[in-house]
Order: structure tokens, then C-alpha cells, then sequence
């Protein structure tokens, strides 16, 4: 009798552990699909305006250091640039002007995520970014970032 339920025990545990692991997965592809829509594809790469906006938080800000001191450059600052650049140049960029990522790392605790990422242009380490994410009731959003260029 004891044996049957260690064996029970056993099996329900490693059923718990599974169903979690398939959950992070699954958020973790949905942190991934917000980054690369809206961040990568978007911001970018010229990509669609309504995929920016759905991706970051309007109170986002980009977090930087300039002569020693604190930067903040809020989203609807980097829409605007955007907006110009796409504006000034409305052709499609070609495959070696695009930004490739690559995921380090995403931790993710409850509602909230941290996405470590290698920005690339033609295979050269542009910069090393540090996002983070709010799971609200639409989805995963973007809501910070900190950066190094190498």
C-alpha cells in the first residue's frame, strides 16, 4: 500500500512539474512574439505602427546613460522618430540593413519578464538589451529597456 502511493505520489508530481514547464513554454513564445512584432519587426526593422503601439506599454521608457547621468526616452518619442524615418524612406529595408535577435535569456515570474537579447546587423553584435514585460489582461507588453552597445 505504501509503495502504489509513493508511486502515486511520484507520478502526480512529475505530472506538475510537466503541466508547469509546458506553461512556461508558452509564455515564453509569447514574450518572444511581442519582442519580435513590435520591437524587432516594428521599431526596427520599418515594420507596422498598430504592432508597435500593441506591443509596448504607453508608459514605456527606454532607460540610458549619457555623460554619466540618466536617460529616459519615453515610446511616443521613438513613435515619433520612427514615423520619420519611415516617412523620410518609405521603401522596405533590405535583408543586410535588418535587425536580427537573438534570445539569451527570458525569465518570467508570475505577470512580470525580463528578456535578455543580441541585436545584430549583418551578423556584427550591435547591442546587448534588457527588456522588460508586464502581462496585463491583452497580453504581454513591453515597459522598459536598458541596453549596451558594443
Amino acid at each position: 500500500m505504501i509503495r502504489k502511493l509513493l508511486v502515486l505520489t511520484i507520478v502526480f508530481f512529475l505530472s506538475t512539474i510537466w503541466l508547469f514547464a509546458q506553461d512556461t513554454d508558452a509564455e515564453k513564445d509569447a514574450v518572444k512574439k511581442v519582442i519580435q512584432s513590435a520591437y524587432i519587426d516594428g521599431l526596427h526593422n520599418k515594420g507596422e505602427l498598430k504592432e508597435i503601439e500593441k506591443g509596448f506599454h504607453p508608459g514605456f521608457v527606454l532607460l540610458g546613460i549619457k555623460d554619466n547621468s540618466l536617460t529616459q526616452y519615453p515610446i511616443y518619442a521613438w513613435i515619433e522618430s520612427f514615423n520619420k524615418r519611415k516617412k523620410d524612406d518609405p521603401s522596405p529595408l533590405k535583408p543586410e540593413q535588418k535587425m536580427i535577435c537573438e534570445y539569451l535569456q527570458i525569465d518570467i515570474t508570475g505577470n512580470a519578464a525580463m528578456a535578455k537579447i543580441n541585436l545584430k546587423k549583418n551578423n556584427e553584435l550591435i547591442f546587448t538589451d534588457y527588456l522588460l514585460l508586464y502581462k496585463f489582461e491583452d497580453g504581454w507588453r513591453i515597459v522598459s529597456k536598458t541596453y549596451f552597445r558594443h
